[in-house]
């Protein structure tokens, strides 16, 4: 419809010149905008009427279709209309380039900030999906891949110091070693080998962001999985059936334990139904070693 009325009006003549007024609602109609935009750019002086008729109504000219068209590609391409109109009234071949140019660079940067919430919103899927179909009853011993995460540093408890103020510190330490990261990833707690080992597992040693960028990792290997439901830090019972069930399968602890989140606030409105996933480092001892080659989950 648009087209053909176009092309009716070239055949009247109305497009064959500036001479040619249109009132608001035709020009409206053949600039693909509404009324009330172009009166919008009309008090704001973006685009304004050629000439009032002797009653008063705005007219626009056809040759200001083109200032139209030039309003919406602009737009199309992130400019503001306080920057349109800026360079509408001081626009130069050299300036355009330069505004455009910046403008090529700023798209840039959106794209980049697009492209690292996309990976963001994979990890927070796959975080859902991980736990989609398992028991949360049971304990097994599965081998597990290398996964990148990004690992603060040891974390000190000292002074009356807190889990909270740790992780303070880590979000300070991360954001002044890897500036460009995005912090929004899941963060989540290592305990060392010792400390699982004494039965202390109240605050982390270290906190770490689970993301796919990370340059530190999850190493592969063999580890006792566990769940539990509840709010962060409220995992005692399940590590202690954890040990318990590391001794019977002939298992010892052998390395760091990870303590994750897949279901959080992200996914569950009560933190007490919070779904936490740990991970320990184990292996056989050796004397189970020498008597079995078991098959194992994973």
């Amino acid at each position: 419809m648009y087209l053909f009325s176009i092309i009716q009006a070239i055949m009247e003549g109305a497009f064959l010149d500036d001479k040619n007024y249109f009132s608001t609602a035709d020009f409206a109609r053949f600039a693909r905008v509404t009324r009330h935009t172009l009166l919008f750019y009309d008090k704001i002086g973006l685009l304004q009427p050629v000439s009032r008729g002797a009653n008063k109504y705005r007219q626009y000219s056809s040759g200001q279709l083109s200032q139209v068209n030039v309003i919406r590609t602009l737009q199309q391409l992130g400019m503001t209309l306080t920057e349109i109109k800026a360079l509408k009234d001081q626009r130069t071949p050299a300036l355009t380039e330069e505004v455009l140019s910046h403008q090529i660079g700023r798209i840039d940067q959106k794209i980049q900030e697009w492209v690292q919430a996309r990976k963001l919103l994979h990890v927070l899927i796959e975080m859902i999906q991980s736990v989609e179909a398992i028991d949360e009853s049971q304990i097994s011993i599965q081998h597990l891949p290398s996964m990148p995460i990004t690992l603060g540093k040891w974390n000190e408890y000292v002074g009356g110091r807190t889990d909270f103020d740790a992780l303070l510190d880590f979000y300070l330490d991360i954001g002044e070693r890897y500036p460009d990261l995005d912090m929004n990833y899941p963060t989540w707690g290592m305990f060392s080998e010792e400390r699982i080992k004494q039965m202390d597992w109240h605050w982390p040693d270290r906190y770490y962001f689970h993301n796919p960028d990370g340059l530190d990792s999850r190493p592969a290997a063999m580890y006792a999985v566990g769940y539990t439901r509840g709010a962060y830090g409220s995992g005692d019972k399940l590590y202690k059936r954890m040990l318990e069930y590391i001794a019977a399968e002939g298992y010892e602890v052998a390395g760091a334990a990870y303590e994750e989140y897949p279901l959080n606030e992200i996914s569950i409105q009560n933190m007490d139904d919070y779904l936490m996933r740990v991970l320990i480092t184990v292996r056989l001892t050796s004397e189970k070693a020498k008597h079995s080659n078991p098959t194992h989950n994973g």
